[in-house]
Formats: structure tokens, C-alpha cells, sequence
């Protein structure tokens, strides 16, 4: 019997190891898991790591190349915050998810552009060409907007962020819209006539949003990238201690000095 118990005991402790390697709840300890997509995210992330060593953080950055990931991750307990979303994205998900997660700080704003291999100029562009833009919900609609500020479509007034295709009141051009998976539309530019791409995807294929994009969103777009925790976290000294590095002049000078104008401060 005594063997048996012992037997028992040993597959109730397996059993409960097993369980607890499915998550990195680490935020209440010295140290954090942040998922980001590697540019500009990582590698800000990368000027706050010493930043945060001194004030006794140890900070891990895990990568991700598919966006879409990082949410789902961070509510599985994975990861202890991320760092690659705007707020209506963020908004969005939660709605959609079921999720609370919530933002802590804004960091930086990313002006999403309009590019091409094939003109140099929206004038130029031809009737009936073909547009790629994210499929994701807020980002399509954030792409929208930037084709109305543009002059080339004109949607429903307050349409927003969450703009659909059924929102476009005016395509005096019959440009056609074509839905893609947001990493993917630079090696799109290579079939379709233009696409609006992410800053962070398009510096990702060495596209450079200043001097490569055709058109840009507005600089004082609405879309801050922000870190996002769970809720249970928001106040946890190591959260707090990221954020206020987040925010630190140090990132803010690399920011300045690093993107030239393709990424800005946001605090």
C-alpha cells in the first residue's frame, strides 16, 4: 500500500509540472517575458533590457513574426506582457476574445504608408489597380482611411478604424481591394500596384517609410503602439518599472535617432 501511495503521489506532482509549463506568469517576480515583432519593438525592448537590469528586472524578449499570436499568448499566461499593438487593435481583440487585457503605456506611433514598385506616384496610378491592404480588422480600416486621406476612395462618415469595404462610398477609380495577412504585402508589391503596409513590416523588408512610401498616414494618427498586460498585472512592480523604462528619455533618444521619422515618440 505504502508503495502505491507513494506511486500516487508522485503522478499528482508530475501532473501538476506538467500543468504549470504551459504558462510564464513571472510579472510578480524580478523577472518578464514580453512577446514583440522584431522591428521596432525587440529592438526597443532591447535599449530598455539594461535599463531595467539596474533597477533589479531581468527582462526576456521573445519574438514573435505573426502578430495575430501575441494577444492569444499573453491570455494564456505565456508571456507577461506584449508590445506590438495599438489600442482599437487591442480594443478589437478583447471585444472579439472575450479577453481583458489591458494597456499600461503608450510608447511610439508607427504612420502607416503606401507603397509601390510599379509608380512613384498616386497620380499615376491606374484605373481598376489592384490594392493590398491587412486583413485584420482594425488595420484594414486603418488602411482604408489612409486611401481616403490619400483622395483615392471616400468612405462613410464616421466610419473609423473599423471601416469595411461595404464603407466606401466613392471609388471613382474601381480600385480593387485585396485583403492580405500584413507581413505578407511587401512581397505583394511585387504583383499588386500598390499596398499599404505597416511601418513595422515595411522596415522589416528594408523599406524605408520616409523616402520609400508614395503617400503617409498623418503623424498625429490616433494608432500608439502601447506594452498591454493582463489586468491582474497592471500594478505589479516589474510592470511598472518597464513602463516608466518604456518611456525613459534613453528610448525616446533612440527612437529619434534610429527611425528618422518612420517611427515616433508617442510620450
Amino acid at each position: 500500500m505504502k508503495k502505491i501511495a507513494a506511486l500516487l503521489c508522485s503522478l499528482v506532482l508530475l501532473m501538476v509540472v506538467i500543468t504549470g509549463c504551459g504558462e510564464k506568469n513571472t510579472a510578480g517576480s524580478g523577472k518578464l517575458v514580453v512577446g514583440a515583432t522584431a522591428k521596432p519593438h525587440a529592438e526597443i525592448l532591447e535599449v530598455v533590457k539594461p535599463l531595467l537590469q539596474k533597477e533589479g528586472v531581468e527582462l526576456e524578449i521573445e519574438e514573435f513574426t505573426d502578430y495575430v499570436l501575441l494577444n492569444p499568448a499573453l491570455k494564456d499566461k505565456k508571456i507577461d506582457a506584449n508590445f506590438f499593438q495599438h489600442i482599437p487593435y487591442l480594443e478589437d481583440y478583447n471585444a472579439k476574445n472575450n479577453a481583458n487585457l489591458v494597456w499600461v503605456v503608450k510608447v511610439h506611433n508607427e504612420p502607416m504608408g503606401v507603397y509601390s514598385h510599379k509608380i512613384d506616384s498616386l497620380d499615376r496610378l491606374a484605373a481598376g489597380a489592384a490594392v493590398g491592404i491587412p486583413n485584420d480588422a482594425t488595420n484594414g480600416g486603418r488602411a482604408l482611411n489612409v486611401l481616403a486621406a490619400a483622395g483615392l476612395i471616400k468612405l462613410k462618415d464616421g466610419a473609423g478604424v473599423t471601416a469595411t469595404e461595404a464603407d466606401i462610398t466613392e471609388n471613382p477609380k474601381k480600385l480593387k481591394i485585396q485583403m492580405l495577412d500584413a507581413a505578407m504585402l511587401p512581397r505583394a508589391l511585387a504583383d499588386l500596384d500598390i499596398c499599404v503596409i505597416n511601418s513595422n513590416y515595411a522596415l522589416e523588408a528594408n523599406l524605408n517609410p520616409v523616402a520609400d512610401s508614395i503617400f503617409m498616414e498623418p503623424k498625429d494618427s490616433p494608432f500608439a503602439n502601447v506594452l498591454v498586460v493582463r489586468e491582474e498585472d497592471r500594478d505589479k512592480e516589474s510592470v511598472k518599472k518597464l513602463a516608466g523604462a518604456l518611456q525613459s528619455p534613453e528610448v525616446k533618444k533612440f527612437i529619434e535617432d534610429n527611425y528618422a521619422g518612420s517611427v515616433i515618440p508617442s510620450f
